[in-house]
Protein backbone atom coordinates (compact mmCIF):
# COMPACT_ATOMS: atom_id res chain seq x y z
CA UNK A 1 0.00 0.00 0.00
CA UNK A 2 3.07 2.63 -0.52
CA UNK A 3 3.50 2.84 -3.86
CA UNK A 4 1.76 4.94 -6.53
CA UNK A 5 1.29 3.98 -10.12
CA UNK A 6 -0.44 3.72 -13.17
CA UNK A 7 -1.52 -0.24 -12.44
CA UNK A 8 -3.85 0.71 -10.06
CA UNK A 9 -6.00 2.84 -12.45
CA UNK A 10 -8.98 2.65 -14.17
CA UNK A 11 -9.30 5.32 -16.86
CA UNK A 12 -12.57 6.01 -18.62
CA UNK A 13 -12.92 7.78 -21.92
CA UNK A 14 -15.31 9.28 -23.93
CA UNK A 15 -14.63 11.00 -27.49
CA UNK A 16 -17.56 12.42 -29.80
CA UNK A 17 -16.48 10.42 -32.52
CA UNK A 18 -14.18 7.96 -33.88
CA UNK A 19 -12.17 9.95 -36.33
CA UNK A 20 -11.60 12.75 -33.44
CA UNK A 21 -8.33 14.77 -33.24
CA UNK A 22 -6.64 17.57 -31.37
CA UNK A 23 -9.76 18.05 -29.01
CA UNK A 24 -10.06 19.83 -26.11
CA UNK A 25 -9.55 16.75 -23.06
CA UNK A 26 -11.70 17.29 -19.90
CA UNK A 27 -10.09 15.10 -16.80
CA UNK A 28 -12.64 14.64 -14.05
CA UNK A 29 -11.32 13.39 -10.79
CA UNK A 30 -14.21 12.32 -8.19
CA UNK A 31 -15.03 13.40 -5.12
CA UNK A 32 -15.82 11.48 -2.00
CA UNK A 33 -14.28 12.64 1.29
CA UNK A 34 -10.91 11.02 -0.17
CA UNK A 35 -12.40 7.93 1.33
CA UNK A 36 -15.42 6.83 -1.66
CA UNK A 37 -16.62 7.92 -4.83
CA UNK A 38 -15.47 5.94 -8.38
CA UNK A 39 -14.61 7.61 -11.81
CA UNK A 40 -16.80 5.40 -13.49
CA UNK A 41 -20.26 6.93 -11.56
CA UNK A 42 -23.32 7.07 -13.92
CA UNK A 43 -23.51 10.35 -12.21
CA UNK A 44 -19.49 10.90 -13.97
CA UNK A 45 -20.65 9.55 -17.20
CA UNK A 46 -19.37 11.84 -20.22
CA UNK A 47 -20.86 10.61 -23.32
CA UNK A 48 -23.51 13.77 -23.25
CA UNK A 49 -20.69 15.99 -22.43
CA UNK A 50 -18.53 14.87 -25.08
CA UNK A 51 -20.63 14.59 -27.76
CA UNK A 52 -22.49 17.89 -27.36
CA UNK A 53 -19.39 19.62 -26.33
CA UNK A 54 -17.11 18.63 -28.81
CA UNK A 55 -14.72 17.48 -26.40
CA UNK A 56 -12.72 14.41 -25.49
CA UNK A 57 -14.06 13.42 -21.62
CA UNK A 58 -11.77 11.24 -19.10
CA UNK A 59 -12.79 10.04 -15.59
CA UNK A 60 -10.45 8.71 -13.35
CA UNK A 61 -10.18 6.30 -10.18
CA UNK A 62 -7.36 6.95 -7.46
CA UNK A 63 -6.92 4.86 -4.51
CA UNK A 64 -9.32 6.21 -1.28
CA UNK A 65 -9.21 5.84 2.45
CA UNK A 66 -5.80 5.08 4.15
CA UNK A 67 -5.17 2.81 0.80
CA UNK A 68 -4.28 6.45 -0.61
CA UNK A 69 -3.89 9.28 2.03
CA UNK A 70 -2.57 7.30 5.40
CA UNK A 71 0.47 9.25 6.26
CA UNK A 72 2.96 6.29 6.79
CA UNK A 73 5.79 8.09 5.70
CA UNK A 74 5.09 10.37 8.95
CA UNK A 75 6.40 6.46 11.10
CA UNK A 76 8.82 4.97 8.25
CA UNK A 77 10.79 6.88 5.77
CA UNK A 78 10.33 3.93 3.04
CA UNK A 79 6.52 4.99 2.27
CA UNK A 80 5.41 7.71 0.18
CA UNK A 81 2.92 10.33 1.36
CA UNK A 82 -0.02 11.76 -0.60
CA UNK A 83 0.00 8.10 -2.47
CA UNK A 84 -3.89 9.00 -3.76
CA UNK A 85 -2.85 11.87 -5.42
CA UNK A 86 0.45 10.58 -7.40
CA UNK A 87 -2.27 7.91 -8.35
CA UNK A 88 -4.08 10.73 -10.19
CA UNK A 89 -0.80 12.08 -11.35
CA UNK A 90 -0.01 9.04 -12.84
CA UNK A 91 -3.34 9.14 -14.47
CA UNK A 92 -2.92 13.02 -15.65
CA UNK A 93 0.34 11.42 -17.08
CA UNK A 94 -1.25 8.51 -18.82
CA UNK A 95 -3.60 11.24 -20.38
CA UNK A 96 -0.26 13.19 -21.42
CA UNK A 97 1.52 10.42 -23.52
CA UNK A 98 -1.83 8.49 -24.37
CA UNK A 99 -5.11 10.57 -25.19
CA UNK A 100 -4.06 11.62 -28.91
CA UNK A 101 -4.80 8.09 -29.99
CA UNK A 102 -8.53 9.04 -28.54
CA UNK A 103 -8.83 12.41 -30.76
CA UNK A 104 -7.50 14.64 -27.72
CA UNK A 105 -5.45 17.25 -27.42
CA UNK A 106 -2.53 16.62 -24.83
CA UNK A 107 -1.77 20.25 -24.94
CA UNK A 108 -4.96 21.16 -24.05
CA UNK A 109 -6.14 19.75 -20.95
CA UNK A 110 -8.64 21.17 -18.55
CA UNK A 111 -8.95 19.52 -15.11
CA UNK A 112 -12.23 19.60 -13.22
CA UNK A 113 -13.51 18.05 -9.73
CA UNK A 114 -15.77 18.38 -7.21
CA UNK A 115 -15.01 18.14 -3.14
CA UNK A 116 -12.03 16.06 -2.48
CA UNK A 117 -11.65 16.06 -5.94
CA UNK A 118 -11.17 20.19 -6.24
CA UNK A 119 -9.37 19.68 -2.99
CA UNK A 120 -7.24 17.79 -4.91
CA UNK A 121 -6.63 19.44 -7.66
CA UNK A 122 -6.03 22.82 -5.30
CA UNK A 123 -2.90 20.21 -3.98
CA UNK A 124 -1.75 18.99 -8.12
CA UNK A 125 -1.32 22.55 -8.77
CA UNK A 126 1.18 23.11 -6.50
CA UNK A 127 3.16 19.81 -6.68
CA UNK A 128 6.51 19.24 -9.00
CA UNK A 129 5.39 15.85 -10.21
CA UNK A 130 1.99 17.53 -11.64
CA UNK A 131 3.89 20.81 -13.31
CA UNK A 132 2.84 20.37 -16.87
CA UNK A 133 0.04 17.89 -17.41
CA UNK A 134 -2.87 20.65 -17.13
CA UNK A 135 -3.40 24.19 -18.72
CA UNK A 136 -6.14 25.08 -16.57
CA UNK A 137 -8.78 24.20 -14.04
CA UNK A 138 -12.33 24.19 -12.64
CA UNK A 139 -12.67 23.80 -9.11
CA UNK A 140 -16.23 22.87 -7.68
CA UNK A 141 -16.77 23.00 -3.70
CA UNK A 142 -13.61 22.27 -2.33
CA UNK A 143 -10.34 24.53 -2.27
CA UNK A 144 -6.92 23.89 -0.02
CA UNK A 145 -7.41 20.92 2.44
CA UNK A 146 -4.29 19.39 3.65
CA UNK A 147 -3.06 18.35 7.09
CA UNK A 148 0.37 19.44 8.77
CA UNK A 149 2.52 16.03 8.79
CA UNK A 150 2.73 15.77 12.68
CA UNK A 151 -0.73 15.69 12.94
CA UNK A 152 -1.01 13.40 9.69
CA UNK A 153 1.49 10.68 11.72
CA UNK A 154 -0.63 10.81 14.75
CA UNK A 155 -3.29 9.20 12.43
CA UNK A 156 -1.14 6.86 10.84
CA UNK A 157 -0.16 5.80 14.39
CA UNK A 158 -3.76 5.34 15.93
CA UNK A 159 -4.62 3.22 12.66
CA UNK A 160 -2.00 0.97 13.00
CA UNK A 161 -3.03 0.80 16.82
CA UNK A 162 -6.62 -0.09 15.35
CA UNK A 163 -4.89 -2.83 14.01
CA UNK A 164 -3.59 -4.17 17.04
CA UNK A 165 0.41 -3.37 15.99
CA UNK A 166 3.14 -0.67 16.99
CA UNK A 167 5.34 1.17 14.67
CA UNK A 168 7.70 -0.87 14.37
CA UNK A 169 5.58 -3.19 12.85
CA UNK A 170 4.03 -1.23 10.10
CA UNK A 171 5.64 -3.54 7.48
CA UNK A 172 3.00 -6.08 8.66
CA UNK A 173 0.47 -3.89 6.98
CA UNK A 174 0.87 -5.83 3.82
CA UNK A 175 -0.45 -8.93 5.07
CA UNK A 176 -3.50 -7.49 6.48
CA UNK A 177 -6.67 -7.94 4.26
CA UNK A 178 -8.11 -5.26 2.66
CA UNK A 179 -11.16 -5.63 4.50
CA UNK A 180 -9.46 -5.28 8.10
CA UNK A 181 -7.58 -2.12 7.30
CA UNK A 182 -11.11 -0.09 5.66
CA UNK A 183 -12.83 -1.74 8.94
CA UNK A 184 -10.05 -0.48 10.66
CA UNK A 185 -10.18 3.11 8.82
CA UNK A 186 -13.61 3.50 10.07
CA UNK A 187 -12.56 4.18 14.25
CA UNK A 188 -9.54 5.90 13.08
CA UNK A 189 -9.62 8.82 16.01
CA UNK A 190 -11.83 7.78 18.00
CA UNK A 191 -11.61 9.40 21.37
CA UNK A 192 -8.40 11.62 20.27
CA UNK A 193 -8.37 15.49 20.85
CA UNK A 194 -7.92 15.27 17.05
CA UNK A 195 -10.87 14.06 15.76
CA UNK A 196 -11.25 15.11 12.51
CA UNK A 197 -14.12 14.32 10.11
CA UNK A 198 -11.68 13.77 7.14
CA UNK A 199 -8.95 11.56 9.05
CA UNK A 200 -7.41 10.75 5.61
CA UNK A 201 -6.58 13.75 3.03
CA UNK A 202 -3.29 15.30 1.51
CA UNK A 203 -0.17 15.75 3.73
CA UNK A 204 1.78 18.42 4.00
CA UNK A 205 4.85 16.14 3.90
CA UNK A 206 7.75 18.51 2.17
CA UNK A 207 8.37 16.72 -0.31
CA UNK A 208 5.37 15.04 -2.61
CA UNK A 209 3.46 18.10 -1.36
CA UNK A 210 5.77 21.30 0.35
CA UNK A 211 2.78 23.73 0.86
CA UNK A 212 -0.03 24.56 2.30
CA UNK A 213 -1.74 24.84 -1.33
CA UNK A 214 -3.41 28.60 -0.53
CA UNK A 215 0.16 29.67 0.97
CA UNK A 216 1.69 28.64 -2.46
CA UNK A 217 -1.07 30.03 -4.38
CA UNK A 218 -0.10 33.27 -2.88
CA UNK A 219 3.63 32.71 -3.82
CA UNK A 220 2.35 32.60 -6.89
CA UNK A 221 3.54 28.65 -7.48
CA UNK A 222 0.14 27.90 -9.79
CA UNK A 223 1.05 31.27 -12.09
CA UNK A 224 -0.67 31.23 -15.65
CA UNK A 225 -3.22 28.74 -14.46
CA UNK A 226 -6.30 30.00 -14.90
CA UNK A 227 -9.40 28.81 -12.54
CA UNK A 228 -12.96 28.43 -12.16
CA UNK A 229 -13.57 27.82 -8.57
CA UNK A 230 -17.47 27.80 -6.48
CA UNK A 231 -19.78 26.66 -4.14
CA UNK A 232 -23.35 25.63 -4.07
CA UNK A 233 -25.52 27.92 -1.54
CA UNK A 234 -26.46 25.44 0.75
CA UNK A 235 -23.70 22.42 0.73
CA UNK A 236 -24.10 21.69 4.16
CA UNK A 237 -27.57 20.46 3.67
CA UNK A 238 -26.36 17.74 1.50
CA UNK A 239 -24.89 15.95 5.11
CA UNK A 240 -27.43 16.30 7.25
CA UNK A 241 -30.75 14.51 8.25
CA UNK A 242 -33.90 14.78 10.55
CA UNK A 243 -32.00 12.55 12.32
CA UNK A 244 -28.51 14.19 12.71
CA UNK A 245 -27.54 14.84 16.10
CA UNK A 246 -27.77 18.82 16.83
CA UNK A 247 -24.32 20.32 18.51
CA UNK A 248 -24.78 22.71 22.16
CA UNK A 249 -24.91 25.92 21.56
CA UNK A 250 -20.95 26.17 23.40
CA UNK A 251 -19.86 23.43 21.15
CA UNK A 252 -21.03 25.50 17.47
CA UNK A 253 -19.03 28.62 19.30
CA UNK A 254 -16.03 26.80 19.98
CA UNK A 255 -16.00 25.50 16.52
CA UNK A 256 -16.70 29.00 14.91
CA UNK A 257 -13.59 30.19 17.38
CA UNK A 258 -11.54 27.66 16.46
CA UNK A 259 -11.72 28.61 12.72
CA UNK A 260 -11.71 32.47 12.63
CA UNK A 261 -10.55 32.96 16.30
CA UNK A 262 -12.72 34.76 19.07
CA UNK A 263 -12.94 38.32 17.88
CA UNK A 264 -14.50 37.40 15.07
CA UNK A 265 -16.75 34.63 15.89
CA UNK A 266 -18.00 37.30 18.51
CA UNK A 267 -19.18 39.03 15.16
CA UNK A 268 -20.93 36.02 13.60
CA UNK A 269 -22.46 34.34 16.87
CA UNK A 270 -25.87 35.21 16.04
CA UNK A 271 -25.79 33.66 12.29
CA UNK A 272 -25.51 30.11 13.29
CA UNK A 273 -27.95 28.73 15.80
CA UNK A 274 -27.53 25.55 17.79
CA UNK A 275 -30.05 24.02 15.10
CA UNK A 276 -29.42 21.45 11.47
CA UNK A 277 -30.22 24.11 9.90
CA UNK A 278 -27.04 26.33 11.40
CA UNK A 279 -25.15 23.51 11.23
CA UNK A 280 -25.46 23.44 8.02
CA UNK A 281 -24.84 26.99 7.36
CA UNK A 282 -21.60 26.75 9.30
CA UNK A 283 -20.87 23.81 6.83
CA UNK A 284 -21.52 25.56 4.11
CA UNK A 285 -19.44 28.56 4.74
CA UNK A 286 -16.34 27.32 6.57
CA UNK A 287 -15.94 24.10 4.85
CA UNK A 288 -16.93 25.49 1.64
CA UNK A 289 -17.25 29.27 0.66
CA UNK A 290 -14.62 30.89 2.96
CA UNK A 291 -11.49 28.26 1.42
CA UNK A 292 -12.86 28.81 -1.79
CA UNK A 293 -12.62 32.56 -1.43
CA UNK A 294 -9.13 32.54 -0.06
CA UNK A 295 -7.78 30.44 -2.65
CA UNK A 296 -9.52 33.24 -5.21
CA UNK A 297 -7.90 35.36 -3.28
CA UNK A 298 -4.38 34.18 -3.25
CA UNK A 299 -4.82 33.28 -6.97
CA UNK A 300 -5.92 36.47 -8.48
CA UNK A 301 -2.74 38.45 -8.52
CA UNK A 302 -1.46 35.68 -10.61
CA UNK A 303 -3.56 34.19 -13.26
CA UNK A 304 -7.23 34.62 -14.22
CA UNK A 305 -10.16 33.22 -12.06
CA UNK A 306 -13.91 32.99 -12.16
CA UNK A 307 -15.78 32.85 -9.14
CA UNK A 308 -19.28 31.29 -9.21
CA UNK A 309 -21.74 30.30 -7.21
CA UNK A 310 -24.30 27.86 -7.68
CA UNK A 311 -28.19 28.69 -6.62
CA UNK A 312 -30.53 26.05 -8.67
CA UNK A 313 -32.57 24.82 -6.27
CA UNK A 314 -36.85 23.49 -6.52
CA UNK A 315 -38.15 25.38 -3.35
CA UNK A 316 -41.32 23.47 -3.08
CA UNK A 317 -39.17 19.37 -3.55
CA UNK A 318 -39.00 17.33 -1.04
CA UNK A 319 -35.18 16.49 -2.46
CA UNK A 320 -34.30 19.29 -4.14
CA UNK A 321 -35.50 22.41 -2.06
CA UNK A 322 -31.67 23.23 -1.56
CA UNK A 323 -28.90 23.75 -3.52
CA UNK A 324 -26.90 21.14 -2.09
CA UNK A 325 -23.40 19.51 -2.17
CA UNK A 326 -22.79 17.88 -5.64
CA UNK A 327 -26.20 19.43 -7.08
CA UNK A 328 -24.36 21.15 -9.94
CA UNK A 329 -23.18 17.55 -11.28
CA UNK A 330 -25.79 16.74 -13.76
CA UNK A 331 -25.32 20.07 -15.03
CA UNK A 332 -21.51 19.83 -15.37
CA UNK A 333 -22.00 16.49 -17.20
CA UNK A 334 -25.64 17.69 -19.06
CA UNK A 335 -26.56 13.68 -17.07
CA UNK A 336 -30.19 15.88 -16.62
CA UNK A 337 -31.71 11.86 -16.88
CA UNK A 338 -30.13 12.00 -12.91
CA UNK A 339 -33.44 13.80 -12.14
CA UNK A 340 -35.52 11.85 -13.46
CA UNK A 341 -36.52 9.36 -10.73
CA UNK A 342 -37.51 12.68 -8.56
CA UNK A 343 -40.53 13.43 -10.45
CA UNK A 344 -38.49 16.58 -11.89
CA UNK A 345 -39.73 17.25 -15.48
CA UNK A 346 -36.67 18.99 -17.35
CA UNK A 347 -37.94 22.36 -18.62
CA UNK A 348 -36.04 24.60 -21.05
CA UNK A 349 -34.46 26.75 -18.21
CA UNK A 350 -32.88 23.60 -16.96
CA UNK A 351 -31.17 22.90 -20.16
CA UNK A 352 -30.40 26.97 -20.51
CA UNK A 353 -28.31 26.03 -17.15
CA UNK A 354 -26.43 23.20 -18.40
CA UNK A 355 -23.13 24.83 -18.24
CA UNK A 356 -21.62 24.84 -21.14
CA UNK A 357 -19.21 27.76 -19.79
CA UNK A 358 -17.47 24.55 -18.82
CA UNK A 359 -16.78 23.50 -22.42
CA UNK A 360 -16.09 27.19 -23.20
CA UNK A 361 -13.19 27.27 -21.22
CA UNK A 362 -12.09 24.21 -22.14
CA UNK A 363 -11.74 24.64 -25.44
CA UNK A 364 -10.65 28.67 -24.84
CA UNK A 365 -9.83 29.24 -21.25
CA UNK A 366 -12.17 31.63 -20.93
CA UNK A 367 -16.33 30.80 -19.74
CA UNK A 368 -17.39 33.18 -21.66
CA UNK A 369 -18.60 31.89 -24.44
CA UNK A 370 -22.18 32.88 -25.87
CA UNK A 371 -23.76 36.66 -26.24
CA UNK A 372 -25.77 34.84 -23.41
CA UNK A 373 -23.01 34.89 -20.36
CA UNK A 374 -21.15 37.94 -19.47
CA UNK A 375 -19.17 36.46 -16.75
CA UNK A 376 -16.08 38.93 -15.35
CA UNK A 377 -13.30 37.71 -13.73
CA UNK A 378 -12.84 37.74 -10.19
CA UNK A 379 -10.54 40.39 -8.35
CA UNK A 380 -10.40 42.22 -5.13
CA UNK A 381 -11.53 45.42 -5.73
CA UNK A 382 -15.39 44.04 -6.70
CA UNK A 383 -15.46 40.15 -6.30
CA UNK A 384 -18.21 39.91 -9.30
CA UNK A 385 -19.79 36.56 -9.04
CA UNK A 386 -21.41 34.61 -11.44
CA UNK A 387 -25.19 32.95 -9.93
CA UNK A 388 -26.06 29.87 -11.43
CA UNK A 389 -29.76 30.44 -11.57
CA UNK A 390 -32.80 30.99 -13.34
CA UNK A 391 -32.44 33.50 -14.58
CA UNK A 392 -28.28 33.58 -14.02
CA UNK A 393 -26.94 36.82 -12.91
CA UNK A 394 -23.72 38.43 -11.91
CA UNK A 395 -23.73 39.49 -8.17
CA UNK A 396 -20.85 41.67 -6.51
CA UNK A 397 -19.17 40.38 -3.46
CA UNK A 398 -22.21 38.53 -2.57
CA UNK A 399 -22.80 38.11 1.36
CA UNK A 400 -19.91 41.33 2.03
CA UNK A 401 -20.75 41.80 5.38
CA UNK A 402 -20.41 38.28 6.28
CA UNK A 403 -17.15 37.67 3.84
CA UNK A 404 -15.41 40.45 5.58
CA UNK A 405 -15.34 39.10 8.92
CA UNK A 406 -14.29 35.27 7.51
CA UNK A 407 -11.23 36.09 5.06
CA UNK A 408 -8.13 38.67 5.10
CA UNK A 409 -8.79 41.48 2.97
Amino acid sequence: MGQPGARCQKIFIWAPTKDAAKLPVMVWIHGGAFRAGAGNSPLYNGATLSAQGNVVVVTINYRLGPLGFLYLAGLDERFTGNIGLLDQIAALTWVKENIASFGGNPDQVTVFGESAGSMSIASLLTMPDAKGLFHQVIMESGASQALPKEQAAAIAESFIQELGLVIHQVDQLKDIATSEILAASEHVGQGKEWILPMPFQPTIDGYTLLEEPVDAFRNGLAAHIPIIIGTNHDEGAFFFTPESPIVSEEAMTAMIEKVIGKPAAKQVSGLYSPSLEGQSQFMTDFVFWKPSIELAEAQADHASVWMYRFDWHIPSHPQLNNAAHALEIPFVFQNLFYFTPFEVQIDPSMLALSQQAWVSFAKTGNPNNTEKLAWPTYHLNDRQTLIFDNPMKVVEDPYREKRKIFTIH
